[in-house]
């Protein structure tokens, strides 16, 4: 004997059947809800004036931050030579090194 299974989807607002399930997104954390086509419509309407007001966010997912450039690494080391940092030929320059060549460079020297 064969058997079926039926699954239906239970509307999250008010417990009808549910026609979709809609993803959505806020303060940085995404949500899913099933709802009904009226709840599903009504919630469309609702978000409309945000939607068309807001910006798409980039694909990663991930915020945008904004950074600073850091300096050519080989001018770093000409400059931590000449000032007496005992820095390597290859390979990371210590923080230190970096903290002290922008502290120089700073706009307020």
């Amino acid at each position: 004997m064969a058997q079926r299974v039926v699954v239906t989807l239970a509307d999250d607002i008010d417990g009808g059947e549910a026609s979709e399930t809609i993803a959505f997104g806020l303060d940085g954390k995404s949500y899913e809800i099933d709802l009904s086509t009226d709840n599903a419509e009504k919630l469309r309407t609702t978000l409309a004036p945000y939607v068309e007001a807001g910006r798409k966010r980039a694909k990663s997912g991930k915020a945008f931050h904004h950074t600073a450039v850091a300096p050519d690494p080989k001018t770093v080391r000409a400059w931590a030579d000449s000032n007496g940092f005992d820095v390597p030929a290859r390979g990371r320059i210590p923080r230190k090194v970096y903290d002290a060549f922008n502290e120089a460079h700073s706009s307020g020297h």
